[in-house]
């Protein structure tokens, strides 16, 4: 889809990860393994605070994230490790846009959130940032779940599923937000200016930025990006053995919609490739057990 007649029609291809009931995010219905597996009405958009620092490195206390663990992943990646709920409740407190609306906005979320499914230990390396090339600055775009996979596996990685990407954006705490409870200017997201300037048709604007612009824009395990920048390709637990329709998109890109951590776009075929669709990579902290699949 490289030309974009209208943003509504471009908004019909999205779908929720699962139904949103009122005042609460989309919950994650789907198994993890054999056992696991959101434009509203417009509102001024947010000017995306730009940082040059890289991201922090301090040990982790509840809003300082830690960034990497020596010796249990390959540079760049980071160990997420913890008990992760397979179904969440978050209570908004505060709407940006009409709750009835699929891709709304929330502004504040009642700091705390219900697990109503079950705890799982999980223990898994995720890329720290989305992945750049070799000598490029921006990351990588263009992907789809076909080809993020073979970016992964050519640097002896794999494609994160839908659960292991959840958790490393929420925490423990399973924040609705990476960086938080509340929708804030840290991350490449509710953009205004999405199209290029073509009197004839509608053209997406290339808005990526490069993650060392963005070092507010973190988990609290210390990955960049989760929200906004690009859509991530992930492999949807559930639907492992459903091709072409295995893929989740997650995170969302600059445009002013859910960039949450639980909601997912499921509409799109494994083949699907556009200029907001990158690619970050997952892989085994030792000891533990690849995903199969």
């Amino acid at each position: 889809m490289r030309n974009v007649a209208v943003l509504g029609l471009f908004f019909a291809a999205f779908s929720v990860g699962g139904a949103e009931p009122l005042a609460a995010a989309a919950p994650v219905r789907e198994p993890l393994l054999a056992k696991l597996g959101q434009l509203g009405s417009a509102v001024t958009a947010a000017t995306v605070t730009r940082h040059s620092a890289t991201a922090p490195k301090a040990l982790q206390t509840r809003d300082t994230p830690v960034v990497e663990s020596a010796g249990s992943c390959a540079a760049g990646m980071v160990l997420v490790e913890g008990d992760y709920c397979t179904e969440v409740r978050h209570e908004c407190e505060k709407w940006l846009d009409d709750p009835k609306l699929p891709y709304a906005r929330c502004q504040q979320y009642k700091p705390t959130a219900r697990c109503v499914g079950q705890r799982v230990p999980m223990r898994f390396c995720i890329d720290r940032t989305e992945y750049t090339a070799p000598g490029e600055d921006l990351p990588l775009n263009w992907q789809s779940f076909v080809s993020g996979s073979k970016v992964c596996k050519s640097v002896g990685k794999r494609l994160c599923t839908e659960s292991e990407w959840n958790f490393a954006c929420e925490g423990e705490e399973m924040r609705p937000y990476p960086y938080g409870w509340s929708r804030e200017p840290k991350c490449n997201q509710d953009r205004a200016d999405l199209y290029e300037n073509n009197p004839r048709k509608q053209i997406l604007k290339d808005n990526r930025m490069a993650s060392s612009e963005l070092s507010e824009c973190v988990s609290p395990f210390g990955v960049l990006n989760m929200a906004g920048n690009l859509d991530e390709p992930v492999l949807r637990e559930n639907a492992r053995f459903n091709p072409p329709f295995r893929n989740g998109l997650k995170g969302g890109w600059w445009m002013a919609a859910r960039n949450r951590c639980r909601p997912a776009t499921t509409k799109h075929d494994d083949h699907y490739n556009d200029i907001q669709v990158g690619v970050r990579c997952c892989g085994e902290a030792p000891g533990a057990a690849a995903p199969t699949g």
